[in-house]
């Protein structure tokens, strides 16, 4: 089982079964372009025909009110559920992933209530811009040995549904969380697309694992965010509260977000598949210091714009803008005090 799910994203090196397997995908164009992948920097890769197969779930989910006020979400829902919308002709979607762990905070940090937690994926530099230059040159390289071929390369932004693209390319399984799980390391990696016209053929189906009768992410979940299993209400999520939201924070939510000032980790980091398979990233950029992880509140509630801007330059945090930040750090030291 391991060993399937394995192949779907790189050949296994450390089997004779897997070295054959490795040699015989190296032959191919497909092998070719997992292994470009690896040389680029990402961990994952898979390939699958392009049409998405939870639309129906996503229409329903937004439907419900789960997206909240992500209305670009709804503006964007023919094109995530129709690809051929966003490139023309597309027949093949390439979905690769990069993980960005770099170990946990220790836990008298993480319970400090004088810090302010970030979640991880924004302790380095931004994603979109670090991914961006690897995926163009994959495209380039697809471009390059299909004649003919167009690509459009997406990174979290894009209108593409991108969980869904990883799981029919073999990537992983969508946990009870809602997140990508690969059995060999874990949910904790970003994931970026090759939309192509070129006809590729689909990485071979995995046999995956799943979460089973484990409901630690559900139960963890501070503001109860997860109505049923495998659906999040955004609304409720930490991460929409502290990133997404414009606005103020609802007053019956904010003791919850505990001392969290932007996005949460609770329902990767009781995962028991995050918690034993989690790989170091190969990328320098994603690591930090622990003022970018979890910076004193007295310290933040003092920044000027300018100096928000400074701190986190490059990085993810400065999404919400300084105001929403600030908005974040001011909700969490009142709970600290």
């Amino acid at each position: 089982m391991e060993a399937s799910g394995r192949l779907a994203a790189f050949p296994l090196e450390n089997s004779e079964t897997g070295a054959e397997l490795q040699t015989e995908m190296e032959l191919t164009l497909e092998g070719r372009i997992v292994a470009r992948a690896r040389e680029l920097g990402f961990d994952l890769c898979g390939i699958a025909p392009a049409a998405p197969r939870r639309g129906a779930e996503f229409r329903a989910w937004l439907k419900e009110g789960y997206g909240g006020r992500m209305t670009y979400l709804n503006r964007s829902v023919m094109r995530r559920t129709e690809p051929e919308r966003i490139l023309k002709g597309v027949r093949t979607v390439i979905s690769v992933g990069q993980s960005y762990f770099t170990g946990y905070l220790p836990e008298e940090i993480r319970r400090d209530p004088s810090r302010g937690i970030i979640a991880s994926y924004a302790w380095g530099d931004d994603y979109h811009v670090l991914m961006a230059q690897a995926l163009q040159e994959l495209g380039d390289f697809v471009r390059e040995h299909v004649p003919g071929a167009a690509t459009h390369w997406c990174v979290d932004a894009q209108p593409v549904l991108e969980r869904d693209a990883a799981e029919r390319a073999g990537l992983g399984f969508i946990g009870k969380n809602t997140m990508l799980i690969h059995p060999k390391l874990g949910s904790q990696f970003f994931l970026g697309e090759i939309l192509t016209t070129a006809d590729l053929t689909p990485s071979p189906p995995p046999r995956l694992p799943s979460c089973g009768s484990c409901t630690k992410c559900l139960n963890v979940c501070p503001t109860h965010a997860f109505p049923v299993p495998y659906v999040l209400d955004a609304r409720l999520c930490v991460s929409y509260l502290t990133i997404e939201l414009r606005g103020s924070i609802p007053i019956e939510l904010r003791s919850k977000l505990g001392n969290y000032i932007f996005g949460c980790d609770d329902c990767q980091t009781c995962c028991p598949w995050v918690q034993r398979f989690s790989t170091l990233t190969r990328q320098r950029a994603y690591e930090n210091v622990l003022e970018r992880k979890a910076p004193k509140l007295v310290v933040l509630a003092r920044l000027t714009e300018a100096e928000f801007d400074e701190l986190f330059r490059g990085s993810a945090v400065v999404r919400p803008m300084y105001e929403g930040f600030m908005r974040n750090g001011g909700g969490a030291g009142e709970l600290g005090d």
